[in-house]
């Protein structure tokens, strides 16, 4: 029941068999892939198990990101664009970005 979370053009949302869950209030930008799970590397036409992916309340998720499966954002999160996610930001209320995206600055509550 939030249109912003969907607005944006040319995203991509692999969840063959795991969960997205993605918080109220999180705007995500055009191109971003949310992928839940990888091909083996050592036989490509098979999938690994899925690890679902949770985004937090709050984020924004910049154009031409991509999330990769098991990956936490906690809330108020900012993922600059273009960067890769592989790790989880549990904590959240931080801008992370980069390949791999790393923490970029804390941010402090209003």
């Amino acid at each position: 029941d939030d249109i912003n979370n969907f607005q944006s053009f040319g995203c991509y949302f692999q969840n063959q068999s795991g969960k997205i869950v993605i918080g109220k209030g999180t705007w995500i930008g055009p191109n971003v892939g949310i992928i839940t799970q990888n091909h083996d590397p050592l036989n490509p036409g098979v999938h690994l198990s899925a690890k679902d992916v949770h985004i937090g309340t709050n984020c924004w998720i910049g154009m031409n990101s991509v999330i990769l499966p098991g990956v936490k954002l906690g809330p108020n999160t900012t993922v600059g664009a273009g960067s890769i996610v592989t790790r989880s930001f549990e904590d959240g209320n931080c801008i992370i970005a980069g390949v791999p995206a790393r923490i970029i600055r804390c941010l402090s509550a209003h």
